[in-house]
Parts: structure tokens; sequence; C-alpha cells
């Protein structure tokens, strides 16, 4: 019998979760049960994601680095990437301003359903804590982003996963090894290789227990949704996101089939694990080590390309978040400061949710804290600022998701189209958990 694909098995176990999380919300001390049982077994899940994440990054990029033998190369790829990324956030951005401005969600909720919405959640801890970072990453210099990409400890930048801190020390030790004899860079060169194929192997055999993480994560998700008709009231505004994520998608699959000449259903196919564990996890940085696995075993990307695309993509490339920053913008906007939707805010919103996208962390809900960045780039009266993020924040988890699985894809589709371009793209060579288990067992 044919084993089950791992996306079905992750697909079975998301929608268990969300019909075990929906049942346990009608049940007395059914929510208790889950965050007690059931929440830490996705969150364990996640922390091992995490806990390889660096070292993955690290030996990656730095043996990539060291094997492409020419620092132009370097160069090349690096600007390429940088290029690409800020032109698919830019697409973004205008397919969500188009859509937003065409719909037009917030023109018409009533008073009631706005009076309801601030009621339950302008003085809400989620909202406070949005605004309280925003104002920290506000009061900031215009430089502090470069700055904060030069660690002065690398071990600390280990322990708090600074991503482009630790792409920095791989750059810098790849290309320290380009520059000595071969004899004596061979042995560390062997050591990160060895070490890079042992973090992929742990890929691997943590994903054996995906199916079971996302129905615990899932679960977990359904029962904070304790009022739909709030949700059914900002259902319009949601689709909107919806439907500029799916359109989004889509442009990855046209790029997909027209520049790697790969078959947009087998790119889906092959990455669809790491979407589906993004959207679990509503967190870029969480999935990447999957996205890895799957961009290099299944999509054909050499090492030294994806260990340079993928982080810097999970720092900077925010296509989803940046599309629903503009959305959502401009939906508030439309709700409850209507006289500032000008055509000359609208492009201060596309230059705005373009820089926030790069400087956006990539955990849960960062895209919110950049939306404050963006409101306050047009104007937006700061009284105001508590009610509008309470207008979306009901709906913004399961939307986070989705623009997470967004962000996944198009870091995958961006690999591609580079890794096509410097000739660095083959036959997929999938590897399985059990490839030596004979041998050990």
């Amino acid at each position: 019998m044919k084993k089950l694909a791992l996306h079905w098995k992750i697909l079975i176990g998301m929608v268990l979760g969300i019909v075990f999380g929906f049942l346990m919300n009608s049940v007395d001390g059914g929510k208790s049960f889950v965050i007690d049982w059931i929440k830490p077994f996705g969150t364990i899940f996640i922390n091992l994601l995490k806990l390889i994440a660096v070292p993955l990054i690290l030996a990656s990029l730095i043996k990539g680095i060291s094997d492409l033998k020419d620092i132009s190369k370097i160069k090349k790829m690096g600007a390429r990437t940088i290029i690409i990324y800020v032109l698919t956030t830019v697409v973004a951005i205008v397919i969500g301003l188009g859509i937003v401005n065409v719909v037009k969600p917030g023109e018409g909720m009533s008073a009631e359903t706005i009076d309801k919405i601030k009621t339950k959640y302008e003085n809400s801890a989620g909202v406070a804590d949005k605004l309280t970072k925003a104002s920290a990453q506000n009061d900031a210099g215009p430089l502090q982003a470069l700055v904060d990409i030069f660690p002065s400890n690398i071990f600390q930048s280990f322990a708090s996963a600074s991503m482009l801190q630790i792409i920095f020390f791989a750059l810098f030790v790849g290309i320290s090894l380009l520059l000595i004899s071969e004899k004596k860079s061979k042995p560390l060169m062997d050591f990160f290789d060895s070490l890079n194929e042992m973090v992929m192997k742990m890929v691997d055999l943590i994903m054996l227990f995906a199916p079971f993480a996302v129905f615990a994560l899932l679960a977990n998700v359904m029962i904070a949704f304790d009022d739909t008709e709030i949700l059914l009231k900002l259902l319009v505004y949601a689709l909107c996101v919806v439907g500029g994520l799916f359109l989004m998608i889509c442009f990855y699959l046209l790029l997909v089939g027209v520049y790697t000449k790969k078959s947009p259903f087998w790119f889906l196919k092959q990455i669809s694990p790491a979407q589906l564990l993004a959207f679990s996890t509503s967190s870029s940085a969480a999935t990447l080590p999957v996205t890895m696995e799957r961009v290099e075993e299944h999509l054909g990307v050499d090492k030294e390309v994806s260990g340079f695309v993928l982080p810097v993509g999970a720092t900077i490339n925010m296509d989803g978040t940046s599309l629903y920053q503009a959305i959502a913008a401009v939906f508030i906007m439309q709700v409850i400061w209507p006289e500032g939707l000008t055509f000359s805010n609208q492009i201060i919103i596309v230059g705005t949710a373009l820089l926030a996208s790069i400087g956006s962390a990539a955990v849960p809900s960062a895209g919110m804290v950049m939306l404050v960045i963006v409101l306050e780039s047009v104007g937006f009266p700061e009284e105001l600022l508590p009610i509008g993020l309470a207008l979306i924040f009901a709906v913004d988890r399961p939307l986070d998701m989705c623009r997470t699985m967004v962000n996944v894809t198009g870091d995958a589709t961006v690999s591609m189209i580079i890794a096509k371009s410097l000739g660095k793209l083959h036959d997929p060579k999938p590897k399985n958990w059990d490839d030596n288990y004979e041998k050990v067992k």
C-alpha cells in the first residue's frame, strides 16, 4: 500500500485540529483542556524547529558561499535576491491597494458594529502590546536597521536568533574561507558540510511529528475565537485580504512556470508541507528549516542559493504582510478616517509598507506592529490608533496564518528564480529520514 504523502497527513491534522478546537469551544472546560493538554505539543514542535534554525542557516550558508569559489558570484546573487524581493513586495502592495479601493470593505460597516469592536478590543493587552512595540521601533534612529545587522557578540545573536546578524556572520566566515588556502579551509568546510547534512536529517525526523503538531496548533487557534458575530462583520475585509493573497500565489506560480519552466502544480505539491506548516505556526522563522529542506531536496535548488536566499527572505521578504498592511491601512481609514484617503497618502503607504516589510520580524502578528508605522506615516490621528487596531484585531490571527503561508511561498519562488539564473537549479534528490536506518538499527 502506497504511503500517504506528508502534505496530506499535515492537511488531515489541520482539519481535525480545527474541528476538535471548534467542538472544545462549546464544551465546559474544553478550552482549559486544550491549553493544558493539547497546546504544549504544538509548542514543543515549534521549539524544535527554532532549535535547528540557527545551525542550519550557519552551516548551509557558510558551505554554500565557500563552494562558490568566486566572490563576484556572491555579489551577483545578493544583488539579484534583494532586487527581486523588492519587486515582488511592490507587486503585493499594489494588489492589496487595488482590491481594497475597488471593494471598499470599510464603507458598509455600521456604527453599532464599530462600537462593539471598540468596546471589546480597544483596551486589550494585545492592542496595547502592538502599540508599545511600534512606538519603540519608531523611536529608533534612521540607520538603526543597518546597525542591527552587525553583531557585537555572535553567541548572543545565536541565542536571540537574530537572522540578519547570523547571515552577516555566515557570509563573513564564508568569504574569509575563500581568501585562505584550500588546504587550511578544507577541514572547516568539511565540518560545516557534515553539520548541514546532520541538521537536514533532523528536519526529516521532526517532520514525522508534524501532523500531530499542526493538530495541536490549530486546535489552540480555534479556541481563541469566542465571538463569531464580530468575525462575520469583518468577513468582507477578511475576504479582501485572502483574495489578495490568492492573487499573489497565482503571481508566484506564473513566475515559476514562465521563468523556471517548471509546472506550477508540481511546485505547489513540493512546497506544500512548508506552506501548511507556515499556516499552522504563523512564523516564517519557525518554518525556515522545513522551507530549506523542501527547496533543496524537493525543488532542486543548490544549497549555496537556498542557504542565502531563504534566510534573507524570512527576514526581509514579507509579501503577504505588505499586502495585508495595504488593505488593513485603507480599511481602517475607510471606517474611521475617510478624509485621509487621498492619492498621495496611498503612494506613501506603498513606500512605507515596503520599508516596513524589510524590518518586520518573522514572528506571529509582527504585521500589526508594522501597520501602526504605516498608519502614522500618512498622518493618521494618534488617538484613533487603538480603535484602528481594535477593528481588525479579532481576525488578525487567521489572516496572519494566511499571509505567512504567502511569505514562505514567495521565498521558495525567489530561490528557484535565483537558482535558475545562476545555473544552480537541478533535478530534485529527496532524502528520507530512514535512508541510513538499515545500517544502524
